[in-house]
């Protein structure tokens, strides 16, 4: 058996132990989470009584006037689809009470979703609550998980599994632990690492270019979770900038700390753009070693830089068009307010969006020289480093091939 295959397979025997420990450990969570009763434990904001319904028929169309907008109201016949009402016919208005977008209107085979509840007197209300899309969103992964196969091949299939990874650490351990009331400062640094970890060695591989990444990652993500928890507690944020805070402290039957889940969002935010830094900063290090491996720790670091201030620039840019697209809206409406700049970016559901895009961008700022030092470190060192190749596999020189 030569040495690369018992490399393969010691790598392959001590990811199967960590993945099998893993699902122990988060798989009961995730069943919890997902399979307890509606109505018990943390229900936010939504009621059980919401249920899948099918528009059977159109029994009347007209206009209605809601303010001074006119649009379409329906009276529909629903068929419910599930539940303790399944098989129930029900008549159901629909635009009569809330204003809809334009061209919004129901037709027969349309899907939706619906809210019955049983009035005292035993007849049942029903209204309109949304369409359902899971059809259109199982089409959408349909053409996501293709496209990164198609493009991207084994390193594609290896993302996609790191996704599911990332998506069980989340929903197994993150979200549980913050519902039993442990400090999200603690728990979303304790699961990003775990989440980076788990995915930059599926996806990149056990050689040393990942352990600069993960080292990297761990200490930015350290001194990410620092400057953000600073900045929260500098502009006296409370964490009731949004509706959902107010849900949580309103219906949670434990104490949730807001203002650390506010810094938890925050830094799992920001897990996406550190991520791919690293990697890169890491990539550069090891390739501009391996095409000179006489380049010294000081040299090494300062030609990585040169591409690490590049791509620096380059997120904060990404970054911020992703904080402003997804806040496009509440920039709209701060364009018909009459209140001036200066006096809205004092709100705090503003100011938690500053927060979130500077001290976020201080975390990628951080992230390339923390990694850029590692990554120098370790591959000036890779010849010290071979006591123990089955853990640290080297990158390839040129001459080797």
């Amino acid at each position: 058996m030569t040495k690369e295959m018992q490399r393969f397979l010691l790598l392959a025997f001590f990811l199967l132990i960590a993945l099998a420990v893993l699902i122990l450990l988060i798989l009961p969570q995730i069943r919890n989470l997902l399979s307890r009763p509606q109505g018990e434990g943390y229900q936010i904001g939504f009621s059980q009584d919401m249920h899948k319904a099918e528009v059977v028929e159109i029994l009347d169309e007209s206009e209605v006037l809601l303010g001074d907008h006119i649009q379409t109201y329906q009276l529909v016949r629903v068929l419910v689809l599930e539940g303790p009402w399944e098989g129930l016919s029900q008549e159901l208005e629909y635009g009569k009470a809330q204003i809809l977008p334009e061209g919004m209107t129901l037709a027969p085979g349309n899907r939706i979703m619906i809210n019955i509840s049983e009035m005292p007197d035993g007849s049942l209300n029903i209204f309109f609550v949304d369409f359902v899309r899971t059809s259109s969103l199982l089409w959408l992964l349909l053409a996501f998980v293709a496209l990164s196969v198609l493009v991207g091949g084994k390193q594609g299939v290896r993302g996609l599994l790191g996704l599911l990874l990332s998506l069980i650490v989340i929903l197994g351990f993150i979200i549980p632990s913050i519902l039993q009331g442990k400090d999200p400062t603690v728990v979303s640094v304790l699961g990003g690492f775990l989440l980076i970890t788990i995915t930059l060695y599926l996806i990149y591989g056990f050689e040393l270019k990942t352990h600069a990444a993960v080292l990297g990652m761990f200490f930015t993500l350290i001194f990410a979770g620092l400057m953000i928890g600073f900045f929260i507690n500098l502009s006296r944020m409370t964490g009731f900038g949004n509706e959902e805070a107010l849900y949580i402290m309103q219906q949670s039957e434990i104490h949730i700390d807001l203002r650390g889940l506010v810094l938890a969002g925050m830094l799992i935010g920001a897990l996406g753009a550190l991520d791919d830094l690293v990697i890169t900063q890491a990539s550069v290090v090891f390739q501009l070693h391996a095409t000179d491996s006489s380049l010294n720790f000081r040299n090494l670091y300062r030609s990585a830089m040169r591409v690490g201030e590049d791509h620096v620039s380059a997120m904060i840019n990404t970054l911020f068009m992703a904080y402003a697209g997804a806040a496009l809206p509440t920039l709209v409406l701060f364009s018909l307010s009459q209140e001036s700049f200066t006096n809205l970016i004092n709100l705090e559901f503003v100011a938690e969006e500053v927060v979130r895009m500077l001290a976020g961008s201080l975390g990628l700022i951080a992230a390339a020289p923390i990694a850029t030092a590692i990554a120098s470190l370790l591959a000036v060192n890779r010849d010290r480093l071979r006591i123990v190749p089955e853990f640290l596999k080297e990158e390839k020189r040129p001459e080797d091939e």
